[in-house]
């Protein structure tokens, strides 16, 4: 009995780890592999991705129908809504705006990005009950802070690049605003399933209402256009960035308070900030480091709390 207790807490300690490495390769996917499916249709990229993966755990589902009888429809709303912010609206305004920028000034949608925390913490607390001690809130507002000046060290943000700039700020803040009322929704989603169930049907439901738009918009024509090149680039995306960091984080999520994840989910900017570095060349300033240092540091701190 004491085995089991301990391989519970275990699990229950790597769920900020699981929840930092989905949210690096979200990072991944917006430096690395996002870029090359810019000349597609917005909702067109998000349907594919979302179709591909829930084809892909289709198998499992049949499997697990039997478990989906015990779904209460307040089970099924938050599902839906999941996909709905997240899968859908949340990844199509992120998207557009990376697209807006065309991936190079990325500074706005970054910082923005930095809001999706306190919006989560605040959902959280109002929806979940969620009670934190006041050393975590002193750790969020310290990783922000770090988040910050990693992406724009001394200077402040360059928000005279022209009228795309401003629609992508427009986007950014929509996706903090859809992922973070997604990870709240999240928490309560898999309160009744088990983390496999719940990453298929986040990528049904996203998958069903991409199809619908996509449909009305009229871009579900361009689906010809898709060259060979970006069908390999989903497929990446479904069996890494996509599918399997949602996987990942909803292991982790379903371990953690939504609060603590939101902070944990701070590894996509910093990432993304890393990668632009090491990848295209865009050199960190010392003030830069130093708040990669906070932000590492805080993330750290908070998980170390989540384990204690």
């Amino acid at each position: 009995m004491k085995s089991d207790k301990n391989y519970s807490s275990t699990k229950d300690s790597l769920g900020p780890l699981f929840v930092i490495i989905a949210a690096s390769l979200w990072g991944v996917d917006g430096i690395v592999l996002r870029p090359a499916l810019y000349s597609l249709p917005v909702p067109l990229v998000v349907f594919v991705e979302s179709t591909i993966v829930a084809i892909l755990l289709s198998p499992y589902f049949i499997k697990q129908v039997p478990s989906l009888k015990t779904l209460q429809r307040k089970d099924w709303l938050a599902f839906f809504l999941v996909a709905l912010l997240g899968g859908a609206i949340g990844t199509m305004a992120i998207t557009k705006a990376l697209f807006y920028v065309n991936f190079v000034n990325l500074s706005v949608v970054i910082l923005l990005q930095k809001l999706q925390p306190v919006f989560a913490i605040t959902l959280a607390g109002v929806f979940l009950k969620e009670k934190l001690p006041g050393q975590f809130f002193l750790w969020a507002v310290l990783a922000i802070i770090g988040a910050y000046f990693m992406t724009f060290g001394s200077n402040l943000p360059d928000f005279t690049t022209g009228d795309k700039t401003t629609i992508a700020a427009l986007f950014a803040l929509i996706a903090a605003l859809a992922f973070s009322s997604s990870t709240v929704l999240s928490k309560r989603a898999l309160r009744n399933v088990s983390f496999e169930m719940g990453t298929y049907l986040r990528f049904l439901f996203s998958a069903l209402i991409m199809l619908v738009l996509v449909v009305s918009l009229g871009d579900i024509s361009s689906i010809t256009e898709i060259t060979t090149k970006q069908i390999i680039i989903f497929l990446i995306i479904a069996f890494t960035t996509g599918g399997a960091a949602i996987f990942l984080y909803y292991f982790g999520l379903k371990r953690i308070a939504a609060s603590i994840a939101a902070i944990c989910e701070l590894a996509f900017p910093l990432t993304a900030v890393l990668l632009e570095y090491f990848i295209r060349g865009n050199i960190l300033d010392t003030v830069q480091w130093m708040g990669a240092g906070v932000l590492l540091l805080s993330i750290l701190k908070v998980s170390l709390n989540q384990n204690q």
